[in-house]
């Protein structure tokens, strides 16, 4: 199993901008349709990937939670379908409807939203506040495959409730790891390095 941390993208970025087709409803929606009046979560994930598969239902939990909260909560696939065909769009439909996701999941063909967001792992996090700055980047929690550590997303939680009431989020912020995404031939981008 590979191990990637997060890039911890810098704190105050802007979101970049994505219109990506979702894999249940088949149209495209983009960041502005998605982000909530406080903010807007997007989530780098797959479905093969034993990380995710460790957390999977906490993030069905995380989407329940939050759902008629303030904050938008999307999924984006950027995993090359080729090398991976279990990580297609048909899958992850299907990945929605088994774990009763009540978020949009996008698929990144092209992989260039995971580029701009320089994502890196799944699952990957990024929250953005009211001005889509953000605020947030890291773990979901200290949940790992083979690890007790209680799968209950506080980190995240803790950074998601900061911005629904206002308030700033810690800096302190510990890298998510997951495996890596699986980039199309010749498309790795030159962040890792």
């Amino acid at each position: 199993m590979s191990r990637t941390n997060s890039t911890m993208l810098p704190l105050g970025t802007k979101a970049p901008d994505f219109e990506l087709p979702d894999v249940v409803e088949k149209r495209a929606f983009s960041k502005d349709q998605l982000k909530g009046s406080d903010g807007l979560l997007v989530m780098f994930i797959s479905r093969h990937c034993p990380y995710i598969q460790r957390v999977k239902g906490q993030l069905a939990k995380l989407g329940q939670d939050y759902k008629d909260g303030g904050i938008g909560i999307v999924a984006i696939s950027s995993n090359d379908v080729e090398s991976h065909p279990v990580d297609s769009p048909l899958r992850l439909k299907q990945m929605v409807e088994q774990e009763g996701f009540t978020f949009h999941i996008l698929y990144d063909e092209s992989q260039e939203i995971a580029k701009a967001y320089k994502a890196a792992c799944t699952p990957d996090f990024f929250l953005f506040d009211k001005n889509e700055e953000l605020v947030y980047r890291g773990q979901l929690d200290g949940a790992r495959p083979g690890n007790t550590a209680p799968c209950d997303g506080k980190d995240l939680r803790e950074a998601m409730d900061a911005v629904l009431d206002g308030k700033p989020v810690s800096s302190e912020q510990a890298a998510s790891m997951g495996c890596n995404i699986k980039w199309k031939p010749g498309n790795a981008p030159d962040y890792f390095g």
